[in-house]
């Protein structure tokens, strides 16, 4: 099952870059992140290795996040119309997911974000009930996206939402 997103962003997307790959601002924007530990690299760079917990409900899952690209590694003094990639693979139990990240200038001080997202899963009832939920999926993606731009332009945390 695959979607991409696509959002625009109120900041210069070297600082969009900056703060999307750090893991220190993730409970603040991403819902549901309860621990994101690294098992071995340099968070943020390729080959980098997380332990990350979610909970959604009542359910917990645990998974593996690896980072595949990202390009360039040093984002100062690249050409306006170059590309930023930060990609990650992440595993569960009976789920692979892929997160293609593309961060393009859209003007001055602005930032478009396009994420392009690649399930997979493991269990017969999964395949056949995956591309069934792709709303759902994409809807939860685009949830993330607007809860990283109300914590990247305004300071926003999704830990103080109310429901």
């Amino acid at each position: 099952m695959k979607y991409t997103v696509s959002m625009e962003i109120a900041l210069p997307r070297e600082r969009a870059v900056e703060l999307l790959a750090d893991p220190a601002h993730l409970q603040k924007w991403l819902r549901g992140v309860v621990l994101h530990e690294p098992l071995n690299g340099m968070h943020g760079e390729v080959g980098a290795r997380s332990r990350v917990v979610m909970q959604m409900g009542q359910q917990t899952m645990e998974a593996v996040e690896t980072i595949t690209r990202r390009e360039p590694a040093d984002l100062h003094g690249i050409p306006r119309d170059a590309v930023v990639h930060y990609e990650r693979e992440i595993v569960a139990e009976g789920m692979w997911n892929a997160a293609r990240e593309r961060l393009t200038e859209a003007g001055p001080g602005t930032t478009l974000w396009v994420s392009e997202n690649e399930y997979r899963f493991d269990s017969v009832l999964m395949r056949l009930v995956g591309p069934l939920m792709r709303g759902a999926f994409r809807k939860q993606s685009v949830q993330h996206m607007r809860d990283f731009k109300a914590f990247a332009e305004l300071g926003t945390d999704v830990r103080d939402a109310k429901g």
